[in-house]
């Protein structure tokens, strides 16, 4: 099945494009590293219409501290943090913005930060966190690429907390058989915004898990995609999400499938309580002319657990080969399940505490993948002090998006 998607230039538009051309394929889509060749953003643009686009105009079009910032590093050995100039080689190899936040950070920054992971034979898991919590409240731009060597496994944890008003790229970069798991977590103060891309070149046998957790934030939009530009690499894709009153928490997930035998496995899952408390979640796959043999699946779940929230859920399957093992999705909103919530309060549990006990295993399915029991048991922990701060009531979804399978 292909997914057509058009587009209209609403402003002028660099001298290669300045005639309105409709997008027929997700790679076709307009790049550029100069937030100069976006028109400004106004909502209307299909990468932006499901975004509040007005309380995230600074990240957009206003000037941006694009200097180097504040960060704490725990490394395991043969892993090394240091900030490189613009015109290094390593940047620009994973991607290129597609949209004029991502293009802003781009133009702006004046270092990128470099997390170095070394050849390793030993083939154990080393484990690195990257942590930020002092960001401000001025509009900042940030770049970040992660370079795992040939063979190498790591975990790398990306924690943000406290105040923040950033957008950013980062890289990462996988080398022949490279492993690496990303945890990123989105653990904003209320007021924070934050757009981020995240890039993933994957070369032959390369393979990451990409884990977005979001649990805080005003305005949170994180939009990751994965190259699969080597034979045999895999990409799985994962994410969880918990957003209250009049939060806004977006994801645009792209897995581009380009070279044969690939696999990718996307499944995000969120909840939502409160009134305005919103979620987005966009999931593109494309299948090109050479991914021969590519097996893959994505799907978003939703649970919308009072009135007055809304979860937009738009899977998109693109395939230009008929050579493929399987390719499918799936999409789904609602509300609470009756019969899990009966079969709990059937054995005592009162109604409050089994309303919370199905949210907190419906996220656990994600929080479990990680793979480092004790950030596992900090999250778990965390979203239970989310199920905490309010009661968790029955209800219908306001706007549901239609649930669709493939």
């Amino acid at each position: 099945m292909t997914q057509i998607e058009t587009t209209q230039t609403t402003a002028p538009a660099p001298t290669h494009m300045r005639a309105p051309v409709p997008v027929q394929s997700r790679a076709e889509r307009f790049t550029s590293t100069e937030v100069s060749d976006f028109p400004a953003v106004t909502g209307r643009e299909p990468m932006w219409k499901y975004t509040p686009v007005a309380r995230i105009q600074e990240l957009t079009s206003g000037d941006l501290d694009g200097s180097p910032y504040v960060y704490d590093a725990t490394a395991a050995p043969g892993v090394t943090t240091a900030w490189i100039p613009r015109d290094d080689a390593r940047i620009g190899a994973a991607g290129t913005p597609e949209d004029r936040a991502s293009a802003n950070a781009w133009t702006a920054f004046e270092q990128a930060l470099l997390v170095s992971v070394g050849a390793d034979l030993s083939g154990d898991r080393r484990e690195v966190t990257i942590a930020r919590t002092a960001l401000g409240g001025a509009p900042r731009a940030a770049h970040t690429v992660v370079e795992v060597a040939p063979g190498a496994v790591a975990t790398l944890i990306l924690q943000n907390t406290g105040s923040a008003h950033l957008t950013e790229n980062v890289e990462f970069l996988l080398g022949k058989d490279a492993d690496l798991t990303v945890v990123s977590l989105q653990e904003w103060d209320d007021d924070a915004l934050h757009v981020a891309a995240h890039f993933a070149e994957l070369g032959e046998g390369a393979r990451i898990k990409h884990v977005a957790i979001t649990l805080g934030g005003g305005v949170v939009r994180l939009n990751p995609s994965a190259h699969l530009a080597g034979a045999r690499a895999d990409a799985e894709l994962l994410g969880a999400y918990f957003a209250d009153a009049t939060q806004h928490l977006e994801q645009q997930v792209y897995v581009y499938h380009d070279g044969p035998e690939t696999r990718s496995r996307v499944s995000y899952k969120g909840a939502l309580q409160g009134e305005g408390a919103r979620t987005v979640w966009i999931g593109d796959v494309l299948i090109g002319p050479k991914a021969v043999g590519t097996d893959t699946y994505e799907q978003n779940r939703n649970l919308v657990l009072t009135d007055g929230a809304r979860a937009d859920s738009v899977p998109n399957l693109e395939i230009e080969t008929g050579d493929i093992v399987g390719a499918g999705h799936a999409s789904a909103t609602g509300r609470f399940d009756d019969e899990q919530l009966f079969y709990l309060q059937s054995r005592g549990i009162p109604e409050e505490e089994a309303r919370r006990l199905v949210v907190r295993g419906f996220l656990a399915e994600i929080v479990q993948q990680i793979g480092s029991p004790a950030l596992q048991e900090r999250l778990q922990a965390k979203i239970e002090d989310e199920l905490e701060s309010s009661t968790v009531t029955a209800s219908a979804p306001s706007a549901p998006t239609a649930g669709a399978e493939n």
